[in-house]
């Protein structure tokens, strides 16, 4: 009885545990919004540097805008990544556009450079942070989730590219090209961070040996990666059994972990990092 309750609280655990990270990844970016980027009229790239840039020439709140760019990316995402990831992200960003209005606009640095790295860093953690516990952002991190879902690229380089549009937009709308310069500083350092701490695009390989098969194999094929059936037999107790083994990311760990937990909690699961893959790596 008392091992039934845990295993019952456990998930309530890990739910409340993720939540809490979550939050403590948007105050990183609310942080590095207002004490490091808004007071030097820097962008952080993607929806919120949108936000940002039309609130520098406009009286709307930064918050505000980024809460509302948000949401058509929110609901794409829901149809495409799952419900649990932007419940998670749509809590970052709610998180995120409530600190923004709390924490007061403070420059702690002066010089504009130094504020674009230390704001780049911090945001880039933030994100990173809400992307291990298994939401994100919101925004082109979003977007750029669902690519590295379907395409085999890094999360932040794809968000550099993004960004690149942002910029732009920076120095033709402002006109001051130093300010735009120093906010690509911060956009590249931001993905370098989120890449550093996400690593979503390392590739993994899982040797699985289960005595359910079939309905592990079943719920394994409906991903996109392909998955090899071997039979094996142990070494002591010479009985047969099966071993799955498949290539996924770092980015689809976290679900097939899942599913693993809820068709086979006995089976033994061996990971490991995969240097390279030649072939086809997306099962069409």
């Amino acid at each position: 009885m008392h091992l039934d309750h845990l295993r019952e609280v456990k998930p309530l655990f890990k739910t409340i545990s993720q939540c809490l990270t979550v939050i403590f990844g948007a105050a990183l970016i609310a942080l590095g919004f207002n004490l490091f980027l808004v007071p030097h009229q820097l962008l952080s790239g993607g929806v919120s540097g949108l936000a940002m840039l039309t609130g520098y020439f406009t009286n709307f709140q930064i918050g505000t805008l980024y809460f509302v760019y948000n949401i058509p990316l929110l609901i794409a995402g829901m149809f495409l990544l799952g419900k649990k990831f932007i419940g998670l992200s749509i809590l970052n960003v709610a998180a995120t556009t409530w600190l923004i209005a709390v924490i007061p606009v403070t420059p702690v640095a002066t010089d504009p450079l130094l504020a674009s790295v230390f704001g780049g860093v911090i945001v880039g953690l933030g994100s990173g942070i809400s992307f291990r516990a298994g939401g994100s952002s919101g925004g082109f991190d979003i977007l750029g989730s669902i690519i590295t879902k379907y395409r085999d690229f890094p999360v932040g380089s794809v968000l550099v590219s993004l960004n690149a549009l942002v910029i732009v937009a920076m120095g033709y709308m402002n006109g001051n090209w130093n300010l735009a310069l120093y906010s690509m500083i911060s956009i590249y350092l931001s993905g370098k961070v989120l890449d550093f701490v996400y690593i979503s695009h390392i590739k993994v390989t899982l040797f699985i040996i289960t005595n359910n098969t079939d309905d592990l194999l079943q719920k394994l094929l409906q991903l996109p990666r392909g998955v090899t059936l071997i039979k094996t037999e142990g070494a002591f107790s010479h009985k047969e059994k099966d071993m799955l083994m498949t290539v996924t990311t770092r980015y689809e760990l976290a679900e097939l972990r899942e599913i693993i937990r809820k068709s086979d909690p006995g089976a033994f699961v061996n990971i490991v990092e995969t240097l390279e893959v030649m072939g086809s790596f997306r099962r069409g």
